[in-house]
């Protein structure tokens, strides 16, 4: 039973089958949001709503029984814990103020498609792999902001009291910058001042109207090349390091897969075996690398 339930979990047409029901899943969900449908079919989405979490639940009870007689493998992956928590939370015995809870469930489940797509998984782990190195660009994104917020409530605070009168909404100014959204109307306000732009409709509140020609522009520009060329282009990078780790997860994974299959010996086993020679590799890369440097250097006339 083990392996007939492995083979069915494996093969490609269930997986196709899970990716049409979590998509069918989706399109339930959005058509119940018209209420004139809900009037109409309501009896028929209820019956597809059900239907679709039955095929989850046999979907969970045939990827335990691939396990044999250690089903509680099955929460060894992350992934297989998400699709749990999803299907369980929708036999919640909840309703009334809390049916938003049920709700939200069921919207969730869409997210299932992100488990049944190893691609998806791979961006997804490749984002929370970025998690804290994100962080730490994220609080020098914050160091930037807060230092212009500073600048710019001081030099157009009176010119601009909208945009630039407190340091929150300094801030909030600032975040529309770097989104290009708006940014030259911010500028020109500076630099003609409130009193020939921007404050037309209401000239009171204006509090010192003051033109900076200079001070403005440099202020924006240097603000969108550090916070949008460079610190944006950060958190790309960042991303991109994370999907190329989890890519050699990935290959690591893949390889320890095929060895455990000729071997017979356990996946996980495999896997630190695949990573030692992987290890051993690139110790000897960088050996490699020090004899060339030596040789360079004695090949250099004195």
């Amino acid at each position: 039973m083990k392996e007939q339930f492995r083979k069915i979990v494996e093969s490609k047409w269930f997986q196709n089958f899970i990716i049409l029901v979590i998509l069918s899943a989706g399109v339930v969900v959005g058509l119940e949001t018209y209420p004139s449908v809900m009037q109409d079919y309501a009896g028929v989405l209820h019956i597809l709503d059900k239907l679709i979490l039955s095929i989850f639940v046999v979907e969970i009870i045939l990827k335990m029984g691939a396990k044999g007689s250690k089903p509680w493998e099955y929460f060894y992956d992350g992934w297989n814990v998400f699709d749990f928590l999803i299907v369980a939370v929708c036999f919640l015995p909840i309703g009334g103020a809390y049916i938003a809870v049920l709700r939200l469930a069921r919207i969730l489940r869409v997210f299932r498609l992100v488990t049944a797509m190893p691609k998806l998984q791979i961006l997804v782990g490749a984002l929370l792999k970025s998690i804290p190195s994100m962080g730490y660009v994220g609080l020098l994104l914050f160091l930037l902001f807060y230092i212009y917020a500073v600048l710019g409530t001081f030099m157009f605070g009176q010119n601009d009291p909208i945009h630039f009168g407190s340091l929150q909404a300094s801030m909030m100014t600032l975040f529309k910058t770097i989104t290009l959204e708006g940014w030259i109307d911010f500028m020109n306000i500076q630099v003609y001042g409130s009193n020939v732009i921007g404050y037309e409709e209401f000239p009171d509140m204006a509090r010192t109207p003051s033109a900076h020609p200079i001070a403005a522009p440099i202020f924006f520009l240097s603000f969108i090349l550090l916070g949008t060329m460079i610190m944006l282009n950060l958190f790309i990078g960042v991303i991109i390091s994370g999907m190329e780790e989890t890519n050699r997860e990935e290959e690591i994974k893949e390889l320890a897969k095929i060895r455990a299959e000729v071997h017979g010996l356990s996946l996980e086993d495999e896997i630190n075996l695949v990573s030692e020679d992987i290890n051993k590799i690139n110790d000897n890369l960088k050996l490699l690398k020090r004899r060339l440097n030596l040789a360079s250097v004695e090949r250099k006339p004195q």
